[in-house]
């Protein structure tokens, strides 16, 4: 993946170090594996969270100074052009239906942060996009996790994550969160939770839709490997991968983001058509 002194100008925030004073720390590993398995890569951090507060399931600690590292600063400048290939990517898809694309924050933080609407993010939540802000939110840490702990390598990795949260934000502009978020309290868990499967599909989809573009439209290159990588990630992060690898055994009606089979389909679907109009994943639904 070619991307050193790709073009930058996207929206980034670099907020690592001014996470307000106070850091959150997990009760217990089940907590982290609720939150990794509920609120990877697209979930609603915001009522997860408080319910935890109220279970006592997070605590609060000081938080010391951070200092950063060669290292970060090379992620972040990553993202930042990462983020501008997508916004250049949806830029021009919104234009062919003569629409303007609001391109979304890139906020940048380490630890904890308090979002614009969907409370206190965390660095165990993994990535998550915060519709009331149009914010993704980012913990450069979760790079080294994607490698270690998921088993996904090689830098498209990362740029994955990123663009599968920016198709979180496409869906947000285009009322599907909005939709999917109100079917919350009216059905079952168990059928909200396909709800929810459908929904990261389709950002996955999106994510495979910016990558069909990336060549075209921005100063990145990707080679057929890259994409190898991203079928990789997107198996890596895989409900029925995740919840193997964590408790030893799957359990298909908590199912929050797709099978890792269903997440590969779905991102090289993105990727071979680059046509929005073969990303529905919500048929049965309507949407």
């Amino acid at each position: 993946m070619k991307w050193q002194g790709g073009r930058t100008g996207g929206n980034v925030e670099d907020r690592r170090g001014m996470s307000g004073g106070k850091k959150l720390a997990l009760g217990g590993v089940g907590g982290v594996i609720v939150l990794l398995i509920s609120l990877f890569m697209g979930g609603d951090p915001g009522q997860l969270l408080q319910q935890m507060q109220g279970d006592g399931g997070l605590a609060s600690t000081q938080q010391g100074e951070y200092q950063s590292t060669p290292e970060e600063d090379r992620l972040l400048q990553f993202s930042e052009v990462v983020l501008t290939s997508t916004d250049e990517v949806w830029t021009h898809i919104f234009q062919q239906s003569g629409q303007e694309y609001p391109k979304p924050t890139l906020l940048v933080y380490n630890q904890s942060y308090e979002t614009g609407g969907c409370g206190t993010g965390h660095s165990a939540f993994g990535p998550f996009y915060c519709p009331a802000d149009q914010k993704v939110y980012l913990d450069l840490s979760f790079n080294k996790e994607l490698s270690t702990k998921f088993g996904a390598k090689g830098e498209f990795a990362l740029a994955y994550v990123i663009a599968h949260e920016v198709g979180h934000h496409i869906q947000n502009l285009t009322g599907v969160l909005g939709k999917t978020n109100q079917m919350r309290n009216k059905i079952s868990e168990i059928e909200y939770n396909k709800v929810s499967v459908m929904t990261e599909l389709q950002a996955d989809f999106y994510a495979g839709v910016w990558a069909h573009y990336v060549n075209k439209l921005t100063s990145i290159e990707l080679t057929y490997q890259d994409i190898v990588d991203g079928m990789t990630a997107a198996a890596a992060v895989g409900d029925d991968h995740i919840q193997e690898k964590s408790q030893g055994y799957s359990n298909p009606e908590s199912f929050t983001h797709g099978t890792s089979e269903q997440r590969m389909y779905w991102f090289k679907k993105g990727y071979e058509t680059g046509d929005l109009n073969a990303g529905n994943t919500f048929k049965e639904l309507n949407l």
